[in-house]
């Protein structure tokens, strides 16, 4: 019982001590209430290959292009807090002339003259909230949660020395995510940000059409806990 006691005693002191403990972070304003945020990324990659070989794939020959830009607007409703909208666009296009995939002597696989052509879009809501480095005015990090409405629509025509064949896609999406990222600003209006998505939920349905005749129908759902290199942004942003 005596050893209860002491033990007791010990903890309550160890509490009353963390508890003293104060860290004195101050906060600072970054983005003062009633400050515009606008702003925009564009990305633009092209790629072409000419009889490439990679493991299991031998004489790929192939060129295409993706385009994607999205602009963005926010308002300061109160000091480092700010919602508003973002809107996306983007578009693909691939053209595949030949590819051979040799899985072992007597298994290959041929596709040639194939065409895909896609166009994305999205509506996203947003919530950013920013946390001052220090006493920093010109950096800055946020965390951005976003809401996002959006779909695509696409088509792919393949072909063959006697047929031809289309499938036409149309997708329809629906996302919850949270994307941190960090502001540096160039001058007192300019300021380049770069966030990552690193959680996210996703639900999609995507509902196909091919030759005009067979109908078919997909849904999917999938819960993102970790860092997806695959939606890093990169934007000049203007605070007005």
């Amino acid at each position: 019982m005596k050893k209860f006691l002491i033990y007791l005693l010990l903890i309550v002191g160890m509490t009353a001590q963390a508890q003293e403990f104060k860290r004195n972070i101050e906060a600072h304003t970054f983005v003062p209430k009633g400050q515009w945020i606008v702003g925009s990324s564009v990305s633009y990659s092209e790629h072409n290959e000419q009889n490439y070989q990679f493991l299991v794939i031998d004489g790929f020959n192939s060129d295409g292009y993706t385009f994607k830009v999205s602009p963005m607007f926010c308002y300061a409703f109160k000091d480092n807090v700010a919602a508003g909208g973002r809107f996306s666009y983007g578009r693909t296009l691939t053209k595949l002339d030949g590819v051979t995939l040799n899985l072992d002597e007597d298994t290959k696989f041929d596709v040639n003259d194939m065409y895909q052509l896609k166009h994305t879009y999205s509506a996203i809501g947003i919530l950013r909230n920013y946390i001052n480095i220090g006493t920093s005015k010109r950096f800055a990090l946020f965390a951005e949660t976003r809401l996002e409405v959006g779909g695509s629509q696409s088509k792919v025509v393949t072909k063959d020395n006697t047929s031809l064949s289309g499938t036409y896609s149309k997708t329809t999406d629906f996302g919850l995510g949270v994307a941190p990222g960090i502001v540096a600003f160039i001058n007192n209006f300019t300021a380049v940000e770069v966030s990552v998505g690193v959680l996210g939920l996703d639900f999609s349905k995507v509902k196909q059409t091919t030759d005009q005749v067979y109908v078919g129908e997909r849904s999917s759902s999938a819960a993102n806990f970790k860092i997806n290199l695959f939606s890093i942004g990169l934007g000049i942003a203007f605070y007005l």
